[in-house]
């Protein structure tokens, strides 16, 4: 596969909102007044007669100084409230600029910049650097009030944005932004000192006294303080250790880190960016190589050669940072804020180092959120949001993006029916074009208005990660189809978010397997830039792997990552999970010695829920928990697998270190499975069948439709009517059909969807069905209506399981001797069925062809929680021929997912009655005609606007 590599442009401007404008506008004498408006109660689905409630909208009024302004109505507060702003932006006549400065101006406005940056005003304002200003002003000698060119790069994000439309290479290596301070600072030479041979600057001419001395007044630091921070040292043989910072209150902390590294003073301390959350003081601080004190007259130099490393490269620094780093690097949380004068600092542990390597993949992203780092493992699929926990795959992702310095990533949602999404050509292509098959991006780009969705349309999900300069990296367009645009996105969020773990967790070279398990995921590369810093956390791995190797424990007799020693303790309660349940367990990890009595425990998770056959655990950890019940305990210990989730999980690294050294190391784990909760039906069933059972129970009432010629159809117990919805799709001879169900709110439901279906097909002139009338009932299925009799066909499929026993032989006989339809199709799930689908393996189906006692039916459950009863073949045989005996009709016992040969026959089985004499020779008149209420109805002769 070739890829596509894309030169940097200019980054895209920050875009200001309409209220952002307003407010550096007015400040606080603008006020906003939403109000929640009223709507008229229209019916978006004409003949439906329950009164719908309109979802709530509202409307926002802005009240300026010299004008008042009232948007539009909008369904979210915010909206209205932008809308507002920008309707007062229009009248005042307010001219935005939204152009970026050329380069000329960006370096006026640099220089513009650090001139108020030692301005007596922003001395006295509340801003990081200011805080760096009045310390440096208490340091002694020359040296007093000299700031680190470093500190002006990294604590001032106007001159990083600046230094971006001057050259666009900042954005990946930020330490440029030095180099254009100095040679700005050429321009302030009667106002700006700078030092030859150190980067530092100073204001020449020194601050009032009492601006000094009432800046100095502010400082809260008293007493000396002590900051726990972490050493990562260059050399690739030695541990990550734990470092003291001790800073006394006349003391600059930047001074102090310096002297920790072996430098002269602060000045030579070069400081990352925040690592993790945006709010975060947490920096690497690093030696500054001499390359980039430069001589102001001399050239700038590019992005790739104006830094070079000065002695060994620390790749593990490097790799947290995202830039090139040599020497030793101190990560550490210290820092002033935004918040307030005084130093910030907090204690940064070896256990935090850890977790921030491993919350740079996708695994450990999802690790941290469930703080199970021992247990827990990225699930392959994505089932239902009830069964996920935490984070979602699209969160992660856009965490990965951020931990990575990528654009947040962009989702469309796309309609199978209609074409691919195209791309436009270009050197730097920016995103899809989107065409009339991308019917919404989730990223605030433009999305087309859509009707009510339907149960049987499909979406699908297409996910692009690019630059922060917008150059395209990955696309990833899975194939698989989904009735929910929600799950359209999640899913490709997880393809595209496992196919990076596996190759983060892949140590080969990485880009030969990148390549080759692209095409399986739907992915395509187009630049290989980003994979580099998988290289760099493979070669960590590999360092570390080798630093760990010693404290293997070679007495365990199983392949690495096996379970050894396994002990289930406790009695069967015969509650036991199975693919697609949600299991609950209690669990502990123990670091253990053998042969010396130590056992070290650093991890414990209560009332830890996790979905079985997905992934979603270690796989040694799922394989244990199978062969448990609930109320049992497990025991088992297995080799370690990687130091780097040890160190993040305990807090005494010390410790770990000289536990993982010894000889016969292991991990211990103690598991209490405390609940399991039953997969729903519909889960069970996908895991086996495709088509689905229910597109089969669907295609298998079409075939008699079709093979009866008949032309009106009841559906009892309609539901939402995705039957109904189906049968839209098919060439039939039906011209009425009629649902009935006792909810009203299914039926609402139904309505929409079939009048957008309806309408759809009539706007668009295709005519795919000969339907005449489509009316929808609302009552009892047991209960007689005249209107409800005579159909040539009647469908009652997965419908009686959810009513008691008694009132499902109720309806069969009200069916057969009041409705009387030529044909009715009862389906109901086979209970023998229930131990292949809930153990979702073809062992457990061959199991259940060698016990003749069928003993493994015991321990099943129903389906669905709402089951009121389960069939098994003989009992449905007894009942569907009883039934058709006593009124006269013929019966046929058949089925959908599976075979009537083999054990344990269908998974859905099928009585088909039908019946021989007309209605006049036998209709039977009831003693009372319950009157249905009509809910909605369409007419093929009516216009239906």
């Amino acid at each position: 596969m070739e890829t596509k590599e894309f030169t940097g442009v200019a980054p895209k401007k920050a875009i200001v909102t309409p209220k952002t404008i307003i407010h550096q506008k007015f400040g606080t004498k603008a006020c906003y007044t939403v109000e929640e408006v009223k709507e008229s109660d229209e019916n978006d689905c004409p003949g439906l007669s329950i009164p719908q409630k309109r979802p709530c909208v509202y409307r926002c009024s802005l009240q300026l100084p010299e004008l008042l302004v009232v948007s539009g109505i909008f369904k979210k507060k915010k909206d209205a409230e932008q809308s507002a702003a920008e309707l007062a932006i229009q009248k005042l006549g307010i001219r935005v600029d939204t152009d970026d400065p050329t380069p000329e101006e960006a370096w006026d406005s640099i220089v513009a910049r650090i001139n108020y940056l030692f301005s007596e005003n922003f001395l006295s304002s509340l801003h990081p650097l200011s805080g760096h200003i009045g310390a440096i002003l208490q340091r002694k000698g020359d040296l007093c009030g000299s700031l680190p060119v470093s500190v002006l790069a990294v604590y001032d994000a106007k001159l990083g944005s600046l230094c971006k439309y001057i050259d666009p290479e900042v954005e990946s290596n930020p330490f440029l932004v030095m180099s254009y301070i100095i040679k700005a600072t050429t321009k302030l030479s009667g106002f700006i000192a700078t030092a030859e041979q150190h980067p530092w600057i100073r204001k020449q001419s020194p601050y009032p006294e009492d601006t000094v001395d009432s800046l100095l007044k502010q400082d809260g630091l008293q007493e000396p303080i002590q900051v726990a921070a972490v050493r990562i040292p260059s050399s690739e043989e030695k541990y990550v250790e734990a470092v003291t910072l001790h800073i006394s209150s006349k003391e600059y902390y930047l001074n102090i880190i310096a002297n920790e590294l072996g430098l002269e003073d602060a000045s030579n301390v070069l400081i990352s960016r925040n690592l993790g959350k945006a709010s975060s003081e947490t920096r690497l601080f690093f030696a500054a190589p001499k390359s980039y004190i430069l001589d102001p007259s001399s050239k700038l130099p590019n992005g790739k050669d104006g830094l070079r490393l000065d002695g060994p490269s620390n790749l593990r620094a490097s790799y947290l940072s995202g830039h090139d780093i040599a020497g030793d690097a101190i990560l550490a949380s210290i820092g002033y804020t935004w918040k307030c004068r005084d130093l910030f600092y907090e204690d940064v542990a070896v256990q935090s180092y850890y977790r921030m390597l491993i919350g740079k993949t996708p695994g450990g992203i999802y690790k941290l959120s469930r703080e199970a780092l021992l247990a827990s493992e990225l699930p392959s699929r994505f089932t239902t949001r009830v069964n996920w926990r935490v984070s979602f795959p699209r969160d992660i992702l856009c965490n990965f993006c951020r931990q990575h310095r990528l654009s947040e990533p962009l989702f469309s949602i796309i309609s199978p029916a209609s074409k691919e999404p195209t791309e436009s050509c270009g050197s730097n292509l920016k995103v899809a074009d989107l065409g009339r098959d991308v019917i919404g991006c989730v990223n605030g780009a433009p999305t087309t208005s859509r009707p009510m969705q339907s149960d049987t349309e499909m979406f699908q999900c297409e996910v692009k990660l690019l630059s922060r300069c917008e150059n395209l990296i990955i696309k990833c367009f899975p194939k698989d189809c989904f009735k929910k645009q929600n799950d359209a996105i999640q899913n490709a969020s997880l393809k595209l978010l496992v196919w990076l773990n596996n190759n983060f967790n892949n140590t080969i070279v990485p880009f030969e397997p990148l390549y080759e398990t692209a095409d399986i995921f739907g992915i395509q590369i187009f630049s290989e830039n980003f994979f580099r810093e998988i290289s760099h956390y493979h070669s960590i791995q590999n360092c570390q792997q080798l630093n760990q190797s010693l404290g293997i424990n070679s007495s365990c007799t199983t392949p690495v990552k096996g379970v050894c020693l396994l002990k289930i303790e406790g009695p069967d309660s015969g509650v036991c999970p199975c693919n697609g349940s949600l299991s609950c367990i209690s669990y502990s990890v123990s670091l253990v010695v053998e042969g010396e009595n130590i056992k070290k425990v650093i991890e414990v998770t209560n009332n830890f829920e996790f979905e079985v056959g997905v992934g979603a655990v270690i796989s040694y950890v799922e394989e244990v928990v199978m062969q448990m019940s609930v109320g049992q305990s497990a025991y088992f210990t297995t080799s370690i697998f990687t130091s780097d989730l040890i160190f993040a999980s305990a807090s005494d690294s010390v410790e770990m270190q000289s536990l993982l050294s010894s000889k016969g190391c292991c991990l211990e784990y103690e598991i209490n499975l405390t609940k399991v909760a039953e997969p729903l039906e519909e889960r069970m069933e996908q895991a086996l069948f495709n088509p689905s059972l229910s597109k089969q129970r669907v295609e298998f009432a079409v075939r008699h439709i079709i093979e009866s010629h008949a032309t009106t159809l009841i559906d009892f117990g309609c539901g939402s009517g995705s039957l109904l919805e189906a049968l839209l799709k098919y060439q039939t001879s039906l011209e009425k059909i009629v649902g009935v169900d006792i909810s009203p709110k299914g039926l609402t439901r139904a309505a929409k969807v079939l009048h957008s279906k309806l309408v759809t097909n009539s706007d668009s002139g295709v005519q795919l069905t000969s339907i005449k009338s489509l009316i929808l009932y609302e009552g009892s299925i047991t209960k007689f209506g005249s209107r409800l009799q005579g159909f040539d066909i009647g469908t009652c499929l997965e419908v009686i399981e959810h009513m008691d026993e008694d009132e499902a032989c109720l309806f069969g006989d009200v069916a057969l001797s009041y409705f009387c339809p030529r044909i009715l199709i009862v389906s109901t799930p086979n209970y023998e069925y229930n131990v292949v689908l809930q153990r979702s393996n073809l062992a457990a189906q061959e199991q259940y062809e060698e016990s003749g006692e069928k003993t493994l039916l015991q321990s099943c459950k129903f389906r669905n929680h709402d089951h009121k009863f389960e069939w098994t073949r003989e009992q449905f045989g007894k009942w569907a021929s009883g039934l058709a005996a006593q009124h006269n009709y013929n019966v046929e016992i058949s089925g959908v997912g599976g075979s009537a040969d083999i054990e344990p026959g269908f998974a859905s089985q099928i009585a088909v009655f039908k019946r021989e004499w007309s209605l006049e020779d036998g209709f039977k008149d009831a003693d009372m005609d319950h009157q249905y209420n009509k809910i909605w109805e369409w007419v093929c002769n009516r216009k239906n606007e």
